[in-house]
């Protein structure tokens, strides 16, 4: 998400030696300058952020460590929307459900988003209800509808009925007689901004009167997205920005400008197609991850909403006994894809998060080698799956015919599932996972 931003700050960074002088500062300002502007940083916010940075510089020695700090902290600043106070991520009402209206143009991702943020608030304990607002859009209901039944998420919608109105006042009757935590309100958008859509959001907000309005936008869109969120905000009284697509925007200059040129928050960004891929916006990580300091606290958030404590347990246990079988790496393997996308899993781990543009992202529903090793497992008996000790060479060749792989490539994989389990008992023995819950707690991360 961050790769050109990340690097260009660095590079701006690196002008300066740990203690420098006024040329090497105005070189440094310069290239700072350049690098926003490269990446598609607004360019007032560009001049602001540069001015911040300068005049820290002029309180301070001129060093590498003091221009990093400053960059830092008035990134951070820039990043924070005036009066946003501690509305970050998604902040609950005191009184249930949390009525949320979302609304964006057509084809900026509303639908999905929508369906991202009932996902996110249901992995951590919500009881969510969707409503089906979006009327206009031929198959919006439909898509909204697939949407919620693979993601196992509570749909409120009218047969036939032709009045989002109508639709949105029945969908918070039915949250709160239900005892809803949150409604989240799909509505209609357009191709462009125009007197009807915005009639028509004024009309819904008024029948359920929202705790927040999420405005969607295109992170592919550049500038015409803060244009566009502008205009919302001025007719209905947006709260809040979903930044949709951010996996794709390599440069991450919309995300900088947003808030401050909104006015308001961003709240959550969409960092890839599926469903896991959302992600709440908090400034002070987002500026570790462009620096290339990782954001191990995201990580561990992530990682808590799909890992159970007793069954990290029982696997620890499994695997020090030596007993981990395939139907053990099956579940560990369906866990690991709940976390969403990996090039940006990658990106949060210090170290590893400068390097991340450069790995191409895994797919662990498409990758050819996982579904090798899908076939495989499925080809296995259900004895041969709970005791990988049983599988001879004629254990092997049938599992290769069924699978529809050469016996070459079977003994490739369980030869990397030994290791690999060998390698997991060798470090479960000397309680890593203890070791690594410390070292979490230790650094202030919540798991």
């Amino acid at each position: 998400m961050f790769e050109l931003i990340g690097e260009s700050l660095r590079s701006a960074v690196n002008k300066l030696k740990f203690v420098d002088d006024e040329k090497a500062l105005k070189n440094a300002l310069e290239t700072l300058k350049k690098s926003l502007l490269k990446a598609d940083v607004y360019h007032k916010v560009t001049k602001e952020l540069v001015a911040l940075v300068e005049a820290d510089m002029k309180n301070a020695p001129i060093g590498q460590k003091q221009f990093l700090d400053s960059i830092k902290k008035n990134l951070t600043g820039v990043l924070t929307a005036p009066n946003a106070g501690k509305s970050q991520g998604f902040v609950f009402a005191s009184n249930p459900p949390t009525v949320v209206l979302m609304a964006g143009l057509q084809g900026g991702g509303k639908t999905t988003s929508t369906a991202k943020l009932a996902n996110y608030l249901k992995t951590r304990g919500k009881k969510v209800l969707v409503a089906a607002c979006d009327l206009q859009r031929l198959a919006a209901v439909e898509q909204l509808r697939q949407l919620c039944e693979a993601n196992e998420l509570n749909l409120f919608s009218i047969e036939g009925e032709k009045n989002p109105v109508k639709v949105a006042a029945a969908a918070l009757e039915k949250a709160r007689s239900d005892f809803y935590d949150v409604l989240l309100v799909d509505t209609a958008g357009r191709l462009a901004v125009d007197e009807a859509l915005m009639n028509e959001l004024k009309e819904v907000k008024t029948a359920i009167n929202p705790h927040e309005v999420f405005y969607i936008a295109d992170a592919m869109a550049g500038q015409d997205a803060v244009k566009t969120a502008l205009t919302f905000n001025e007719a209905v009284g947006v709260t809040g920005v979903i930044l949709t697509k951010f996996d794709a925007d390599t440069k991450g200059g919309v995300a900088i400008g947003i808030a401050r040129q909104v006015g308001v928050p961003l709240r959550f960004v969409g960092v890839g197609e599926k469903v896991a891929d959302f992600e709440s916006f908090i400034p002070e990580r987002i500026v570790g991850r462009i620096m290339g300091e990782g954001d191990l606290a995201t990580l561990a958030e992530k990682a808590s909403t799909i890992i159970n404590e007793k069954d990290v347990k029982l696997i620890n246990k499994k695997i020090k006994k030596g007993e981990f079988n395939f139907n053990d790496f099956l579940a560990q393997l369906e866990s690991v894809k709940k976390l969403g996308n990996m090039k940006n899993l990658i990106g949060m781990i210090p170290g590893l998060s400068s390097v991340a543009g450069q790995i191409k992202d895994i797919d662990l529903d498409n990758s050819k080698e996982i579904k090798h090793i899908k076939a495989m497992i499925d080809s296995m008996t259900t004895k041969e799956r709970e005791n990988p000790d049983l599988l001879n060479n004629a254990r092997k060749r049938r599992i290769a015919a069924g699978a529809g792989l050469d016996q070459i490539e079977v003994n490739r994989f369980l030869k990397q599932f030994t290791n690999a389990a060998k390698l997991a008992k060798k470090f479960a023995g000397k309680g890593s996972l203890n070791g690594l819950a410390q070292m979490m707690n230790q650094r202030g991360i919540p798991r």
